[in-house]
């Protein structure tokens, strides 16, 4: 008698947590649902992700559901009493089953064009920059053509040159600027490089105030962030599409089999309970 209370308050504990595992998956699902735009793509990929990181939730409800009633047949020597939610469960599983079907080819063409439209953005950004960058440079070279600008670049030089010209003849200062944390270590190391041999100041200066050598760095930058873009885009919808497609496709044969094969089961086991009713 007391085992077979044990069996029967295990079987009720059990079917408790499963039915809960079960329907707060759906709760789940239905509030992921809104705000509803299935025409949007994103929205479309951010719920099938949302739906397969959770997929394994009401499986597990099933199995802990279906461990209940075992239990519960074993310890009652029949069929346990009250309302058999094994019907329900099944057909659930079988509708998860059509739904992660389903999102495993739907999910892969929507990364596929998300991902396509957005290198394409990418590439016409880096268009647009290295487009203004070219007219900026075309009114930069226009404006130093004539002589008024020629000679405000001149007038720049010099006063950069003397600046650190002052800069490294006095050792006090120079000491100072080498133990200062405050100064980024790239100049620090400019300034010894300029202590040991004064050209390179001049080659710097030079180089910092060339409108060509300047829009060439820009130029870089700008194709090092969109292949950096480009790159960082590929390898996320790579690794979407592989894990999701993936999960998805063993979620939807996992609960294809439960539902189905449950399903069958049950219409012989009630198939048979007729044959026996009638004799």
């Amino acid at each position: 008698m007391v085992n077979r209370f044990a069996s029967l308050n295990t079987a009720l504990t059990l079917k408790v947590v499963g039915v809960i595992l079960i329907l707060s998956f759906l709760l789940d699902f239905l509030i992921l649902l809104s705000p509803f735009q299935p025409t949007d793509r994103l929205w479309q990929i951010n719920l099938a992700t949302a739906l397969v990181d959770r997929g394994i939730v009401p499986m597990v409800g099933l199995g802990i559901l279906f461990a209940a009633y075992w239990i519960g047949n074993a310890g009652d020597g029949d069929r346990s009493k009250g309302v058999d939610l094994r019907l329900p469960a099944l057909i659930i599983a079988s509708i998860l089953g059509l739904i992660f079907l389903v999102i495993f080819p739907v999910h892969y063409l929507n990364v596929d064009q998300v991902s396509t439209k957005k290198i394409a953005e990418i590439n016409k950004s880096a268009e647009q920059e290295e487009a203004q960058l070219n007219n900026q440079l075309a009114q930069f070279q226009a404006q130093i053509n004539n002589p008024q600008g020629k000679a405000q670049i001149e007038q720049v030089r010099n006063q950069a040159k003397a600046q650190f010209a002052d800069l490294l003849k006095d050792e006090q200062k120079y000491k100072q600027a080498l133990e200062n944390p405050q100064v980024p270590k790239e100049q620090k190391e400019l300034l010894k490089k300029f202590k040991a041999n004064p050209q390179e100041l001049d080659k710097f200066i030079a180089q910092q105030t060339d409108p060509q050598g300047l829009a060439g760095q820009r130029r870089t930058q700008i194709r090092q962030r969109q292949e950096e873009a480009v790159k960082q885009t590929t390898d996320s919808a790579g690794k979407s599409k592989l894990r999701i497609c993936l999960s998805s496709f063993l979620l939807s044969i996992g609960y294809i089999i439960i539902g189905w094969t449950g399903l069958k089961g049950m219409g012989a086991l009630q198939g048979g309970g007729r044959k026996a009713t009638a004799r």
